[in-house]
Order: structure tokens, then sequence, then C-alpha cells
């Protein structure tokens, strides 16, 4: 046990990236509406996240290098090159700007729920004090540089998100025989819209670069290839099991309608008390704190491949861009600004990067001259096949929906 302990990390930081506010949302949307109908969609969510981060975790372990590193190797014409970059490069960087607001405000609310607001007038503006403190937090703990220090905080952050969540779960009492019916689908057409956000808040692009990127920095050698695996298929189940909790809250909860996962913890409150809405904030601030961290560190990870800077952690450059991602974040959040535009182009760009990063990813670890013997499996090529074709229906689904 303590062995397995001290492999634990990069798993946990795809886990925690993708559990974020908009996943607290999704599944809580899903729950309420749906009641526990929509609980095989997270299973095949989880799959998905299995399939493509082993490739990712893979390619890293055994090339040392990050996913946009791999990426501009293999293309060699510079047209390409710069064309693939430079789609990856923009969605990245400035999609995770975008959503970085998002994932403030996520903690923010949490702190909001037991705390209340609190803000300060300053030239004619208000500014949220909360979102100025969670943003300090994020960036000091981006700032200390040690991958070691960052990965047992994440650890710590998810176990309390983990907990919260499933207590939440457990606190409101659910329907034993509906929710293992939720497992078997039925009428799927009737909340396609909820599948593709479920499968679509777990299954994230940047997850891809930051886990190859991780995985790199943790382990130098390819005997370390099964722990890598071991540790991530643990990792994304517990993910698994947080996000089928707070669905479950949201089916159990007997709420009609619900906006945001805010809404459901102050909907518990007159039903299962202080202690369920306690729990749910807590659930709520932890995740919005480690999305707040992990979407930054992706974007500096991805501009350090794309660009080919040989830098780690603590780089001036690589600092400098995830303080961009971050202080956006911060500024949208703490000003009540929301950055519609930037918002949409990051959907559009998502919708049409996610399949396309997975086509870039199933064609690099299906190469001989990257991976060798550890290249992909006929098995594992029909299982990337399957995901990469829900891939280009949540991206096609995504972009009509934003258009």
């Amino acid at each position: 046990m303590k062995n397995y302990l001290k492999e634990l990390g990069p798993g946990v930081l795809v886990s925690a990236a993708f559990i974020g506010p908009g996943t607290v949302t999704a599944c809580t949307l899903a729950g309420v509406n749906f009641g526990y109908s929509l609980l095989w969609a997270l299973l095949l969510s989880i799959f998905s996240c299995i399939i493509l981060q082993e490739m990712a975790a893979r390619l890293g372990v055994v090339s040392q290098k990050g996913l946009s590193d791999n990426i501009r190797a293999e293309l060699k014409k510079p047209v390409s090159r710069f064309l693939a970059l430079g789609l990856i490069f923009s969605a990245i960087v400035i999609g995770n700007a975008a959503y970085e607001a998002g994932n403030i405000t996520g903690a923010v609310l949490g702190l909001q729920v037991v705390f209340g607001e609190q803000y300060l007038s300053f030239a004619n503006f208000d500014i949220n004090l909360w979102s100025l403190l969670v943003g300090s937090i994020a960036f000091i703990i981006l700032w200390i540089g040690n991958y070691k220090v960052l990965e047992k905080i994440f650890i710590a952050l998810v176990l309390i998100m983990s907990l919260a969540f499933i207590i939440t779960a457990i606190v409101v009492k659910p329907d034993i025989s509906q929710l293992l019916s939720g497992f078997i689908p039925n009428n799927i057409s009737t909340g396609i819209l909820g599948v593709i956000a479920l499968v679509g808040t777990t299954v994230v692009p940047y997850n891809l670069f930051l886990h190859a990127s991780l995985v790199s920095e943790k382990w130098k050698d390819k005997k370390y290839l099964k722990t890598a695996k071991i540790e991530l298929i643990i990792a994304i189940v517990l993910g698994g099991i947080v996000s089928m909790a707070i669905l479950v809250c949201g089916a159990a909860s007997g709420l009609e309608s619900v906006n945001s996962a805010i809404d459901l913890a102050e909907g518990l409150k007159p039903v299962f008390g202080k202690y369920a809405t306690w729990f749910m904030a807590i659930g709520l601030l932890s995740a919005g704190i480690t999305s707040s961290i992990t979407a930054p560190l992706a974007a500096a990870y991805v501009v350090k491949g794309c660009l080919g800077w040989k830098t780690d952690l603590k780089s001036v450059k690589f600092k400098a861009v995830w303080a961009f991602v971050l202080i956006v974040g911060i500024f949208c959040s703490s000003l009540k600004i929301q950055p519609i535009k930037l918002i949409q182009f990051a959907q559009i760009a998502n919708g049409i990067l996610l399949p396309v990063i997975a086509i870039f990813l199933f064609w690099v670890v299906n190469k001989d001259s990257v991976l060798g013997n550890n290249k992909n499996s006929l098995l594992q090529n029909i299982f990337g096949f399957v995901v990469i074709t829900i891939a280009i229906f949540l991206g096609v689904k995504s972009i009509i929906t934003v258009w």
C-alpha cells in the first residue's frame, strides 16, 4: 500500500481536472432532469476517458515527451505542422483562459454557500474577494513549481472532494433499485443532450496533453508502464464514482429544476439539513480549485510542446503562460465579466479539437518510430476507433449547438 501511494499522481491530476464546476453542474442537471437514467452514460464516459488517457500515458512514459512535442516532431511538412499546432495552441490556451473564469467561479460558489458573498467596491467596480482568494491559492501552488508538492496537494484535494460528494450522495438516501436500473440504457433519445454533456465534460482534450507531460516527468523508464496504467485506471474510476455521486444527489433531491450545483446545494438545505449543504459546498470548492490549477498548467505544457521549449515547471516562460491563463480567469470571475465570445470560440475550437486530437494521438501511438513494441495492439485500436467515433459525434453536436 505504501508503494502504491508513492505512485499516485498523474492519474489523480487528470481525474481532478475533469471533475470541475462544469462536470458538477452537468451531473447535477442530469440527475435533476433525468433521475438515475443517465448513469450508463457516465460509465461510457469513464470507458472513453480510460482508453484515450492510457494512450497518452503510454506515449509520455515511452517517448519521454508530451503530446504536443510528439505531434510537432512527427509532422514533417511545415504547413501541416503550422496548421495543427496553431489549432491546438489557440484552442487550448485561449479556451482554457476563457473557461478559467468558470473554474474559479465554481470554487467561489462553494465558499458563498457557507460564508455568503463578499465584495470590495473600487472605482465603480464590485470585486469579488472570494475570486481573488481562490486565484491567489492557485497562483501560489503553481508558483512553487515543485511536481511532488503539486501531487500531494492534488491527492489531498481529490480525497476531500471525493469524500464530500460521496457522503452527500449517501445522506440523500437514493432508491437503490432505481439507481441500479440507471446503468441500463433506456430511451436514449430523450436525454441525448445530457449524454453529450456528461461524456463531453469527462473526456477533456487538454487532459491528453497534461497527462502525457506529467507521466514523462514522474516516470523515466518503460518498466513503469504497468504502474502508470493501474494508477490511471484507479484514479479515473474514482473520478467516475464522484461524478455518479453528484448525479445521485441531483436525482435523489426531489427538486423539479435547478440551473447549477449551487441551486442543488441550497435545495438540499430544507430537506436534508445543513450537513448535506456543507458537504456539497466543500466538494464544489475543491472541484473549482483543482480545475483552476490544472487548466493553466495544461495550457503551459501545450505551449511548451508547440514552441519546442526545453523548460520545466520553474521556468520563467512556463510560468508566464499559466500566469496569463490564471490572471484572465481571476479578472473575469472577480468582476463578474462573462467572456461570451471567448467561451463560444473555446466551445467551437474544443468541439473541433477533441476528435482532431484523438486522431492525432491515435496516429502517434501507432507509429513504430515513436513507441516501437509499445504501440497500439489490435484491441486497443478497436477501442480507440470507437472512442474517436464518439468524439466526432460530440464535436459536431457541440459546434451545431453553439452555432
